[in-house]
């Protein structure tokens, strides 16, 4: 009994530490480890590199660095990344250019589109969100709630009961008398971000659209016999004519940048599940994710499929897009992941895919 107490007493006492210290998990350690490897190789002085893109920054890797610091505790990295997106990035509308090209006069100069990527903007504000919860900031959750104002004022469209997400405020939405063609990125719907952007909305009840337009147009939005998602797609109503059940006469693959499931689709499996609402809902997760568990049954699985001809790529799914499948598979499965490890051998995306993986299983467990 004496022993009992004795081991009562140390157990006690090491909870009580970790109260403390804050005891550190297995899955916590490994994505700091994972961390901090991606911070040596793709973050220079507050600067996200994408090194498969001739070392360009743009905004979604901005916002992608931004959450994994948040997610490492990692403050003084944050710190720099928000600077350098808010030094460089940040238009005079609170929005943000999309891409910075490395180039010998001032930083203002080196941005060669200075159009925005309602992800980048997206991702950068949930991680302002998510930094004033996590240290206590109140600043970065005023930074949010502007960005959030921006976006809603520049790329919140609606058409009757719909509320769509233009890509980027120039460039994608053509109008005549009676119709509108608008090319969307369903991928550029990040789920778990637009329910807590809504919190900072004062009318929420757009971005609950919002969320509830995404889900609707991919239930329709599933081409060629895997019925996947492209990359792009070209919606086309006609005003008055708006209706979520008739997405599906709406949605075409004709004269859009890019007709494959390819590296910007790959991200919506991964944005589905992270979503509490969709991963409770079991009939819509279902239905949702038959087609990634279909098109993953393939042996080797290929990185990309042309879904006009389904042609695919002659080279398997990088690590990262794995990384995706083994996400999906331990939150809806709870099949236990093994991630490929962030080294010299990854790119930028692949690692980013990788650690975002990481995250949205975490986010899930907490």
């Amino acid at each position: 009994m004496v022993a009992l107490r004795k081991t009562t007493r140390a157990l006690s006492f090491i909870g009580f530490l970790c109260v403390l210290v804050s005891c550190t998990t297995k899955d916590d350690s490994e994505f700091k480890a994972q961390f901090m490897a991606y911070k040596a190789l793709f973050i220079d002085g507050g600067r996200v590199i994408d090194t498969g893109n001739g070392d360009v920054s743009h905004s979604e890797g901005q916002g992608y660095g931004m959450l994994f610091a948040i997610a490492a505790d990692d403050k003084a990295t944050f710190d720099a990344l928000w600077q350098w997106t808010k030094s460089t990035l940040m238009r005079k509308d609170g929005l943000f250019s999309w891409r910075y090209r490395p180039c010998t006069g001032s930083p203002s100069s080196c941005i060669d589109d200075p159009n925005n990527a309602s992800d980048g903007d997206l991702l950068i504000a949930w991680a302002l969100l998510r930094a004033s919860e996590k240290w206590g900031v109140n600043e970065l959750k005023e930074d949010a709630r502007n960005i959030v104002g921006a976006i809603e004022s520049t790329l919140l469209v609606e058409y009757d009961t719909a509320v769509l997400l233009l890509p980027g405020e120039h460039g994608f939405s053509v109008k005549s008398d009676e119709t509108t063609s608008v090319q969307l990125n369903m991928s550029y719907w990040i789920f778990p971000a637009l329910s807590e952007l809504s919190s900072l909305s004062s009318t929420p009840s757009k971005w609950d659209n919002l969320f509830e337009t995404g889900l609707s147009l991919l239930s329709n939005m599933q081409f060629s016999s895997y019925r996947l998602p492209s990359d792009w797609v070209r919606f086309e109503p006609k005003r008055g004519d708006i209706d979520n059940d008739k997405f599906k006469s709406k949605l075409t693959l004709e004269n859009v940048i890019s007709a494959e499931f390819g590296f910007n689709a790959v991200r919506i499996p991964l944005q589905l599940v992270w979503s509490e609402s969709v991963r409770d809902d079991n009939e819509l997760a279902e239905q949702l994710l038959e087609p990634y568990y279909k098109w993953w049954a393939l042996e080797p699985t290929p990185a990309t499929i042309n879904l006009l001809t389904e042609q695919t790529a002659e080279y398997e799914m990088t690590d990262g897009m794995r990384s995706v499948k083994l996400a999906v598979d331990e939150i809806m499965n709870s099949k236990a992941a093994k991630w490929p490890t962030v080294n010299r051998k990854m790119d930028y995306y692949s690692a980013s895919l990788t650690l975002l993986s990481m995250l949205a299983v975490a986010d899930n467990a907490s």
